[in-house]
């Protein structure tokens, strides 16, 4: 799939789906031809690389006024060298000088995938699954060796980027941009799509139109963050779901990160992803290596649904891991919006026994069983039971959950610590705080500084004596705040710009010996909902809490702007209680149901306060989602009406063997006297025959050609027991091909 033109200098990676142009240029930089649909190979493309004198440009060569890296096309450009665009790479060095002169040395190609150490990254099972180029550069001056990794798998149209930057000089060097990719676009024409918005309100799609300057998201919170997610997409006017092209970039990292594009006055675009420069500095000694985090870029010509696609089974086969990445999830009633703080262990059984009779498989305690933990102000960092409200401790509970014949699933949050805590009061540097500043606080709880390895031991002790001890199947890890007054009391002040990134690392390396350790246990990543909703943790956990927003009109538009990137598998999802907590609205249990079905489905709420009737439509829904859950974690999902659009939204997913589909529509307000209206599907196999609901069959090209009737006459049923369409109405149409 990879192939090396000595003549010309060019490589060229395709898998016939993609190609991906590069070539040597005449100072040795590695320029950037080409990254598309497949094209033929051929001995070279000197053709693509355009040269022009332009005036008021600095030329590299004395007496070439041809050629300027300003106006070339390059793979991991650097500023100053007569390119004034913003780098992938910045240098400070001892003499106060930021230019680095990266030129290529060799490159090597080699079946497979190498693992990044210490970081999460997509992987392979088999060598044959991809081939990876490494493309070694060096700048002999600083002694400075840089390998550019380039993974592209054989059957996805992807390719999974990393850079290595290794100090073999003799001077201490201080890297300010180590950014995972870069990538220069001939021209803008594209509109720049990112998912923002803010706590109960994630993943929002945002979208405008690339105009010469510099477009950006990111975050400098410590974390990847409820305000901007690490993954953007470019895609050309008039792109929709199924036609046109897109380009998709998704960064592997759970914390600081930019994502950027810039237009020059020449109208090319620059994309660059990785970790913040902002307050970035990582001082690499000599001898010392530093590892970008990994960024997947995905391409397609077949609109933005086919990207998704790409993105859903990269990630969910071969990003996340472990024992439940292909088991069907357990469906869980999580307690802490039926109790929050106020239970026992006799209340909490009370719970766990009436969920167990509609057909619940798992049971969560969430907050306060831990330390002096009776309100949020205390407790953090002391991860042993609180026997004033469980006698028996985690195990007492754990036995009679499980004699229930039920799982048991435990809440964390181990990053954290109370001011009122043992382990603050044993351990006050522990926490992430400047010396002499005042110390912030968000949710009454500070940052232990997981950049120090005796913390992160500590933690990893108390959770892994509760694992060993008691009957956990399941840990749901939450982190509530953002790290504010960045300073580690363990880290020299001139690598102090280092804390951010090792915090992150601290983090990865409890849940890989957690994970490691207890291989059975499903962990879900949460971070107070959405705060770090990223590839980084599905890595580790293959399912995270989407939002803390349960509501299930607000969660149309969150699931469907998590799902352009995010697998369905990794979607959690659950049915709460009305008046919902977040929004104070009332929708029908149905539609409650209807919505969290698409995800990791859930219950929070304490199903003995419901009505008969309701625990009926409850048990249905169990049902339902046991007969189809396999489905919906494994099968291809398409985006048919967008929230962000109108009142309708619709989605389906179909199984690998498209004998089986779901689709989902939801219409948010009533319509008195509203049009005719039908939805066309995707994905269906043309010359099946599927049944709808059980009716007489509708060929799939029919369906996805003429479309699905979704007038009220034909759906939009507000309860099964109710004929009359209402506000927040929806209904799952199921289709089975005929035998």
């Amino acid at each position: 799939m990879i192939r090396y033109h000595e003549s010309t200098k060019t490589f060229h990676l395709s898998n016939g789906k993609i190609s991906y142009l590069m070539k040597i240029l005449p100072n040795g930089v590695v320029g950037q031809l080409y990254f598309g649909r497949a094209i033929h190979d051929q001995e070279g493309f000197d053709h693509l690389f355009e040269r022009k004198h332009r005036p008021m440009t600095t030329w590299v060569f004395e007496g070439d006024k041809f050629f300027s890296l300003e106006h070339s096309k390059q793979e991991y450009p650097a500023y100053g060298t007569t390119d004034y665009r913003q780098p992938a790479v910045e240098v400070r060095q001892p003499n106060g000088s930021r230019i680095t002169d990266l030129t290529y040395r060799s490159h090597s190609i080699a079946p497979g995938k190498p693992r990044l150490e210490g970081l999460p990254a997509t992987y392979c099972e088999d060598d044959r699954e991809a081939e990876t180029l490494t493309l070694h550069l060096r700048d002999d001056l600083l002694g400075l060796s840089v390998d550019l990794a380039y993974t592209l798998f054989a059957e996805h149209a992807a390719i999974a980027r990393s850079v290595r930057l290794v100090n073999e000089g003799a001077l201490d060097l201080h890297l300010t941009h180590a950014m995972s990719l870069s990538l220069d676009l001939p021209d803008s024409d594209y509109e720049f799509i990112h998912f923002s918005g803010a706590w109960s309100r994630e993943r929002h799609m945002k979208v405008r139109k690339l105009e010469q300057g510099v477009q950006s998201v990111g975050s400098a919170r410590g974390n990847s963050s409820h305000n901007h997610n690490p993954f953007i997409m470019l895609r050309r006017p008039g792109t929709d779901e199924t036609h046109g092209e897109a380009i998709g970039f998704s960064l592997v990292y759970s914390g600081n990160f930019l994502a950027q594009a810039e237009v020059d006055n020449w109208d090319v675009t620059r994309v660059l992803l990785g970790i913040n420069p902002f307050g970035f500095d990582w001082k690499l000694a000599p001898g010392e290596a530093f590892q970008t985090p990994e960024a997947v870029m995905v391409y397609s010509c077949e609109g933005m649904g086919a990207m998704s696609r790409t993105f859903h089974t990269l990630y969910r086969s071969r990003l996340a891991r472990g024992e439940w990445r292909d088991k069907p999830r357990p469906i869980l009633l999580n307690n802490w919006e039926a109790t929050y703080f106020d239970f026992t262990e006799d209340k909490l059984v009370a719970i766990a026994e009436g969920a167990k009779k509609d057909g619940v498989e798992l049971f969560v305690l969430d907050d306060g069983w831990f330390g002096a933990r009776s309100n949020d102000r205390a407790g953090l960092g002391d991860w042993y039971a609180n026997t004033d409200r469980l006698a028996r401790g985690i195990t007492g509970l754990a036995d009679r959950i499980d004699a229930l014949g039920m799982k048991f699933g435990l809440w964390f949050e181990p990053e954290m610590a109370n001011r009122d805590s043992d382990l603050y009061r044993a351990h006050p540097d522990w926490i992430v705080c400047t010396p002499d500043r005042r110390v912030s606080h968000g949710r009454n709880q500070y940052v232990l500084d997981y950049s120090r390895p005796e913390v992160v031991d500590h933690i990893y002790g108390q959770m892994a004596k509760i694992l060993s001890e008691a009957k956990v199947s399941y840990i749901k890890w939450d982190m509530n705040r953002s790290i504010s007054e960045a300073f580690s009391g363990a880290l020299p002040a001139d690598r102090q710009g280092e804390l951010f990134h090792r915090y992150i690392l601290g983090v990865y390396d409890l849940y890989d010996r957690l994970t490691t350790d207890f291989p059975h246990v499903l962990f879900e990543s949460c971070a107070s909902g959405g705060g770090r909703f990223d590839p980084g943790l599905l890595y580790y956990a293959p399912q995270g809490w989407a939002s803390d927003n349960s509501d299930a009109v607000s969660r149309l538009k969150i699931q469907y702007g998590t799902s352009f990137c995010y697998p369905i598998s990794s979607i959690g999802a659950h049915v709460s209680a009305v008046p919902n907590h977040q929004v104070n609205r009332i929708t029908p249990i149905g539609t409650r149901a209807n919505v969290a079905h698409f995800g990791t489905f859930g219950y929070e709420l304490d199903l003995n306060k419901l009505t008969e009737e309701e625990r009926v439509l409850v048990r249905e829904q169990i049902a339902f989602m046991k007969e189809y859950r396999e489905v919906i974690q494994f099968g291809d999902f398409y985006r048919l009406q967008s929230p962000f659009d109108g009142n309708i939204t619709a989605w389906m997913v179909v199984s690998p063997d498209k004998r089986t589909a779901l689709a989902g529509w939801y219409r948010v307000l009533n319509e008195v006297n509203g049009p005719f209206r039908r939805v066309r599907l995707q994905g269906l196999d043309p010359d099946l025959c599927y049944r709808v609901d059980g009716d007489g069959g509708h060929f799939g090209d029919e369906l996805m050609h003429v479309g699905l009737i979704t007038t009220d006459s034909a759906a939009g049923e507000c309860q099964p027991d109710e004929r009359r369409s209402c506000d927040f109405d929806s209904h799952i149409f199921v289709l089975k091909a005929r035998p």
